[in-house]
């Protein structure tokens, strides 16, 4: 028996909000090719465009190193990250969708959770689209996840069956980071390249109601857990965090292949960098919230997540 199906019916709220969100995914979503003018003049990919140039307040770009790339690199490697990431997030993305369908697999008939998974399965099919068309554009021949990865990947696929909590953990973590630093730059760059805001925009539209869903499920659904199945989503959930965070955030091991990045250099942006760990906590800072209401953060929990890197001292009054 599943979680979703051992628990009680839904409550009004959770099945008015996947109403609303499964009508929102007919009036309100995107082609990769029918909402984006690939061919108009202004949308062509051109690696010396210098809008490529990572921002100011990237902690790569703060580095002497990276200020020290003669400019065309600069642009260079700003792209080349921006595709790499994109690279990611189709890997991440088929995970979710093999994810989505395994979870929907158990659902009994009459489920509303079934449509919706179905739609956003649909629209993360429209984003990796939209991502692959970017990376064939680009230039750069991005690689997908390190072999690692890979191997993980399976096992998180047969959580969407097995224990559907924790895959939704893997959901947040992989979408919220992205989410979180699309939006900043929307709000801080007035002068990105105009396929690229293209791109985000429409990513970040439709991943609210994803990141919206994933959430509301944690909340009605895995509110109660068995002490063992806590046990497990409090273990697994950081383990989780910390691993995509990194993956999402920092420079793809190709990238820095490419650009000779020094380790010293990448220790100076990152493991140093009171900044960037500050920002990687704020990434996360509601995925935070969500375990402190679900009862994994509190007690020695918190001590997993110090131990990973995740202690949040502007949050702890979560729990």
């Amino acid at each position: 028996m599943t979680i979703s199906a051992a628990l009680p019916e839904h409550t009004d709220r959770y099945q008015a909000l996947l109403a609303r969100l499964s009508a929102l995914s007919v009036t309100h979503h995107f082609d990769a090719y029918g909402d984006i003018e690939w061919d108009s003049p202004g949308f062509e990919i051109d690696r010396m465009d210098p809008r490529w140039e990572l921002p100011a307040d990237d902690p790569l770009a703060a580095t002497q190193w990276y200020q020290n790339l003669p400019t065309e690199q600069r642009f260079g490697l700003g792209l080349d990250r921006a595709v790499a990431m994109m690279k990611t997030g189709i890997e991440f993305e088929r995970i979710l969708k093999q994810g989505l369908l395994e979870f929907a697999g158990t659902l009994p008939n009459g489920a509303p959770e079934f449509r919706y998974a179905y739609h956003e399965v649909i629209e993360e099919c429209q984003h990796s689209l939209m991502f692959q068309e970017f990376v064939n554009r680009s230039g750069f021949d991005a690689a997908g996840l390190p072999l690692y990865a890979r191997l993980g990947a399976r096992l998180v696929i047969k959580l969407g069956r097995r224990f559907p909590p924790l895959f939704f953990i893997f959901v947040l973590g992989g979408e919220e980071p992205i989410d979180y630093v699309q939006r900043k730059v929307l709000r801080d760059d007035d002068d990105l390249p105009p396929v690229l805001e293209r791109v985000m925009r429409i990513h970040v539209t439709e991943e609210a109601r994803h990141l919206s869903f994933a959430r509301s499920y944690l909340k009605t659904r895995a509110a109660k857990l068995r002490w063992y199945e806590r046990l497990q989503l409090g273990i697994g959930t950081p383990i989780i965090l910390s691993t995509m965070a990194s993956m999402m955030l920092r420079p793809s091991p190709q990238v820095v292949a490419k650009y000779r990045i020094p380790r010293g250099v990448l220790a100076e942006a990152y493991a140093n960098n009171p900044a960037a760990k500050a920002d990687n906590l704020a990434a996360i800072r509601r995925i935070r919230k969500l375990c402190a209401e679900l009862g994994v953060l509190g007690g020695w929990y918190r001590l997993w997540w110090r131990l990973l890197g995740l202690d949040d001292p502007f949050a702890r009054r979560d729990h």
